[in-house]
């Protein structure tokens, strides 16, 4: 014979969860509670015939019905514990706040630092790349020039040495034909 269907009831959020069940505990595992929610007053057995008529129609499956409306819901809230954190912060903090402006008003706030030492220095270096720069443009010219100088030594020393060369074959011609001649 099957059992009689209870229905039960517990918060959900801002929504009610009813379940039809037969016992306690199979409305617990409805929910998929760990702790036994009767035990600590959070779940409850519903006797009001309007509540129970939509669970009776699907029992064993958990049905969710609104509390009230939005306005409703979030006029039963408690006030925001963190403005009155704040607000009691704020106040702790007054004293502090009046006693560091105070100090501040004592003594004037000091002289900003002077710039003109690290302006020099910057100055300084910006004339020695400048100056570096320079160095390296006559250098490179001077390169330049002694380079072009040394090819035109190479091509004056090629054009002697190719008229020397010549006259040494003529010479060395006329001598092989003067021995020649003299041997006869």
């Amino acid at each position: 014979m099957a059992r009689k269907l209870k229905v039960f009831r517990t918060p959900a959020g801002f929504h009610d969860a009813y379940v039809a069940a037969p016992s306690r505990k199979a409305a617990l595992a409805a929910w998929g509670a760990d702790a036994d929610l009767f035990a600590r007053g959070v779940a409850e057995e519903v006797t009001d015939a309007a509540l129970m008529e939509e669970p009776l129609a699907r029992p064993g499956e958990v049905v969710r019905r609104s509390r009230g409306s939005a306005a409703e819901q979030l006029a039963a809230l408690p006030p925001d514990r963190r403005k009155r954190a704040r607000a009691a912060q704020k106040e702790d903090q007054a004293p502090r706040r009046k006693a560091a402006k105070a100090r501040a008003a004592e003594k004037p706030p000091a002289p900003r630092p002077s710039r003109a030492e690290l302006a020099a220095a910057e100055v300084a270096l910006e004339q020695e790349d400048a100056r570096r720069r320079d160095e390296e443009k006559v250098l490179a010219e001077r390169q330049a020039a002694l380079d072009r100088e040394r090819r035109e030594a190479g091509r004056r020393h090629e054009r002697e040495r190719a008229r020397l060369e010549a006259a040494q074959e003529r010479a060395a011609d006329a001598y092989a034909a003067a021995v020649e001649k003299w041997r006869r």
